[in-house]
């Protein structure tokens, strides 16, 4: 047989890839009608569905974030959880049977808890830096489920922590604030602690807590009179001071899934959470105790990074723009930066060093004007004796 001609090499490349690889073995030598073998003996040759099948999966295996509504869920019910076109009309952990508790309930309560922390920790006073962190939070409010109005401060702190009580009062440390590089990260945070707001995460683990009590109703009386049952009832009590701080990680979970919405119905990107929190978990793992406690005890796990990669990809639209930072988060920033030196350096020259001081003043005293050193005249002088 003779070799395949230019024309039919032409018409040849405009067919599939398996004619194609033929026609590479047909020009060097005569036409064979054996298939073209797989680079791995005995594997059949991929299709060009398969191929791109394997692309994709390793491209998954990346490190890069999945981007809003990567693979968009068409069946998303209207009004769950999963609808972020309903933010603002969803009532998420309202009263009912895993709630007892009513708005003014944690109002009240939120308010009392916020006197207490605000008679402890030092504010930080400058308008500039309140009004800017203030207006990054309302922000998100305004994008969010909660009911109730909110009063955002910060507290002039090292530690990388922020924290929502019940009720709206809403704390931000300057350590935070200074370890976020953009709005968005430090936003994402803010979204977070909003959504233990909007979901009545206090009110609910509150109403847990009576559960378990209840539950351990029969075992008191059985055991009446004994040190055990006394044991069984301050077990019972042991977690209720810090219930509007830490959460169980369902609810964890969920401020994360909310938090992200939050973010992005404010128009902020949803990828800068995950890239903060991975972040802090680097952090942390480098110069332990950076995170407050209450904020470290439920990390962002590789369980929880992967459902809010996944939340991304599957129930944000997507948009054309989102805000990342902006030149105002980098000057408040930098003003914020500047009141943290300066106090650090008067605690320094402040601090509770020892001083001395001397008492009395005799001839002797190298600080009395009356010594006859301290005359300015650094003639020699005679004294008679006597």
């Amino acid at each position: 047989m003779r070799p395949v001609t230019q024309l039919a090499l032409a018409a040849l490349l405009i067919a599939t890839p398996a004619a194609f690889a033929q026609v590479q073995t047909q020009t060097q030598g005569p036409v064979s009608t054996i298939p073209t073998e797989s680079p791995i003996p005995g594997k059949p040759t991929a299709t060009p569905d398969e191929s791109k099948a394997a692309a994709a999966k390793a491209a998954a295996k990346t490190d890069s974030l999945p981007s809003p509504g990567e693979d968009l869920d068409p069946h998303i019910k209207k009004g769950s959880e999963d609808d972020v076109s309903a933010v603002g009309d969803r009532n998420i952990g309202g009263r009912g049977m895993g709630n007892w508790y009513s708005t003014d309930w944690e109002i009240r309560n939120g308010k009392q808890y916020s006197m207490e922390i605000e008679k402890s920790a030092h504010m930080v006073t400058d308008p500039v830096i309140n009004e800017y962190v203030n207006r990054i939070g309302q922000n998100i409010v305004k994008n969010s489920d909660c009911k109730v109005p909110f009063t955002i401060k910060v507290i002039d702190s090292d530690e990388i922590n922020a924290m929502a009580l019940p009720g709206g009062f809403f704390y931000v440390n300057s350590g935070l604030i200074l370890a976020a590089d953009e709005e968005a990260e430090l936003a994402g945070v803010m979204a977070h602690e909003t959504a233990h707001v909007c979901a009545h995460h206090a009110a609910r683990e509150m109403t847990r807590l009576n559960y378990m009590q209840i539950g351990s109703v029969p075992l008191i009386i059985f055991t009446q009179g004994s040190w055990t049952g006394y044991g069984i009832y301050e077990a019972s009590q042991l977690a209720i001071p810090v219930t509007f701080l830490q959460f169980s990680r369902n609810f964890e979970a969920e401020a994360d899934w909310l938090g992200l919405q939050y973010m992005y119905k404010a128009g902020y990107d949803p990828q800068a959470f995950i890239q903060f929190f991975e972040k802090l978990d680097a952090l942390e793992k480098h110069k332990p105790g950076t995170l407050a406690k209450v904020f470290s005890d439920h990390p962002q796990t590789p369980d929880r990074i992967a459902r809010s990669e996944e939340e991304i990809a599957t129930i944000m639209p997507p948009r054309l723009d989102y805000i990342v930072t902006t030149s105002e988060f980098d000057d408040v920033k930098a003003r914020l930066a500047r009141l943290e030196n300066k106090r650090k350096l008067n605690d320094k020259n402040g601090g509770n060093k020892p001083t001395l001081r001397r008492v009395g003043g005799t001839n002797n005293d190298p600080n009395n004007p009356n010594n006859p050193a301290n005359s300015g005249d650094d003639r020699p002088t005679l004294s008679r004796r006597d």
